[in-house]
């Protein structure tokens, strides 16, 4: 066996390499929204999101924090003119491309999040694993999407109807840092049985709960305390005003502490742990507090317990309207990208959604004070993504997760279409510059294509683009000469280097070490392919969430 075999996913073409066209975005500024931000960074991309994805390869690779992507489901009516196999194919090798770009623009550090159903999950996991790693796999979250009722109970005697959506998660990198999110109890942790009565910020005394609230009137001597106190406003407001005081007894402590305290059964013993807190111990056991599950959500104080890989709370059912916008097909609740984004990135880092939809997660990035890049094929870029944020810009927007995050409109964004393809065929079958590239967009297109970063200097007009260091490109559609080589020459330090690109230049031009010539469009139809303008996963029957939220 050979030791360059490794565990793999394959599949019909897989072993086909296509070389995407690194398209040039051009701002549409009659669509971008700037009166509050002239500067800002977040852009709202409308085109085919494979060559957007490359597009952006240059620029962003390793700089985007978090990435979530909702992609179409794989589907038979899709491909109805394919067999099976043939359809399942092009549909992994369609995604197979996006998550190889996805995964070069992710930063060290960061983490991506594909919602995807039960019958593509397990080939997706092959294949994130074969580029990210399998060590990268983080976790499968399952998110409850709808209740079962009325018509999605039709089938239940013939299959296990299933109402969940998963979340797949790997990181880049070998370290991520989770902020560890928290959900709202609803029922009372009956182990915190336990008060703690202090003096001058010591822990003096150890009493019973029950006593306490006895006698603050909140039960009566007859009464126990049950799992569904937290129903009752007084005992919630009693345990949120005492939760420094309320505790329990765990046996988690240094061996040492718990032998002196089992030894000293009556006294309350004070010590530091390892992060140098004070703790207490008493009759061998630890005191631990309510104040540690006691957490603000949504700007109130709540009781709470840590949350896993099992997220039931978020509600699909009220989502069709948020944002302004109708879309009752697919629109993920605010709430859930909101906690994606809780967990993995803080203020000014870059989100990045390229399965866009009705803009819900540049939506949620917005109020949050990400940055954004969001990418969108169909009309929904002009009619649900543009309107949407554009209403949150405005604070026209109250829905979602607006009044938790406290947003009060501002921020701006970049319109951006792709540009078309760099080269094309002319009515004789030769290949030639697109007509409708000016000299700024071809300039800017053949750096991309080369390398370089259009960045024309002011002053010196061969300076256009540069690379690392001192590597200028220079690109015109005029005939170039001697003379303009010797006075590009002439203006040049010793340690410059330049590239000209042209249609087309003397044959005896002087030659010169720093100083390099190419033809255009010649040199550049081995890049990549030219022409194609979609690479769209044609998925025609994505995901719909019915009035009440439900997946059918």
């Amino acid at each position: 066996m050979s030791r360059n075999m490794k565990l793999e996913l394959t599949w019909v073409g897989k072993e086909k390499e296509e070389l995407i066209e690194p398209r040039i975005l051009i701002e549409n500024k009659e669509l971008s929204n700037i009166i509050n931000d002239e500067n800002t960074d977040n852009m709202l991309i409308h085109g085919d999101n494979l060559l957007a994805l490359k597009s952006l390869e240059q620029d962003y690779s390793g700089k985007i924090k978090c990435i979530y992507i909702d992609p179409p489901f794989n589907t038979g009516a899709a491909f109805e003119h394919y067999d099976d196999n043939l359809e399942h194919s092009i549909w992994l090798d369609l995604m197979y491309k996006r998550l190889n770009i996805l995964y070069s623009l992710l930063k060290d550090g960061g983490v991506i999040f594909i919602e995807i159903d039960d019958n593509e999950m397990p080939y997706l996991r092959v294949i994130l694993d074969e580029i990210f790693g399998r060590n990268s796999f983080v976790a499968q979250i399952c998110v409850k999407s709808n209740n079962l009722s009325g018509t999605k109970t039709a089938h239940k005697t013939k299959t296990i109807l299933r109402n969940k959506d998963n979340i797949i998660v790997y990181k880049k990198g070998e370290e991520i840092t989770i902020n560890p999110q928290y959900v709202e109890r609803n029922r009372w942790d009956t182990h915190y049985n336990a008060y703690g009565v202090f003096n001058d910020g010591k822990l003096v005394e150890i009493k019973k709960f029950k006593d306490v609230l006895i006698e603050n009137g909140i039960i009566t001597t007859k009464q126990a305390i049950k799992e569904d106190f937290l129903n009752n406003q007084t005992f919630y407001d009693f345990i949120i005003k005492h939760k420094n005081n309320i505790c329990r007894l765990v046996n988690s402590m240094p061996d040492e502490m718990k032998k002196m305290s089992k030894n000293n059964p009556s006294e309350i013993i004070e010590y530091k742990d390892e992060n140098n807190n004070t703790r207490y111990a008493y009759n061998g056991s630890r005191v631990s507090f309510l104040n540690s599950s006691i957490m603000e959500i949504d700007n109130e104080e709540k009781f709470v317990q840590l949350l896993g890989d099992l997220w039931i709370d978020i509600d699909f059912q009220n989502t069709q309207n948020e944002g302004k916008v109708s879309f009752p097909a697919s629109k993920k609740p605010e709430a859930l990208i909101k906690r994606i984004l809780d967990m993995v990135t803080e203020e000014g880092d870059i989100v990045l959604d390229s399965f866009l939809g009705s803009g819900t997660t540049c939506a949620v990035a917005h109020k949050m004070r990400r940055k954004w890049i969001g990418i969108e094929l169909g009309d929904h870029a002009y009619t649900h993504c543009k309107v949407r944020l554009d209403a949150i810009i405005k604070n026209e927007d109250l829905g979602g997760i607006t009044k938790s995050v406290n947003w009060q409109g501002g921020g701006g964004y970049k319109f951006y279409e792709l540009a078309p393809t760099l080269i094309k065929e002319d009515d004789f079958g030769q290949t030639i510059i697109n007509p409708e590239y000016n000299a700024e967009m071809l300039a800017s297109a053949v750096a991309k294509h080369e390398g370089y970063f259009y960045n024309p200097d002011n002053s010196v007009f061969w300076k256009q683009s540069n690379n690392q260091g001192k590597s200028y490109l220079f690109v015109t559609t005029n005939h170039v000469n001697s003379q303009l080589i010797e006075t590009i020459k002439a203006d040049m330090q010793e340690d410059e280097f330049v590239l000209i690109v042209c249609k087309s230049f003397d044959s005896n031009c002087n030659s010169y070490k720093n100083i390099a010539i190419k033809k255009i469009p010649q040199s550049l139809l081995k890049n990549c392919k030219f022409g194609v303008d979609n690479y769209n996963l044609n998925i025609i029957c994505p995901p719909e969430y019915d009035e009440e939220g439900s997946n059918e």
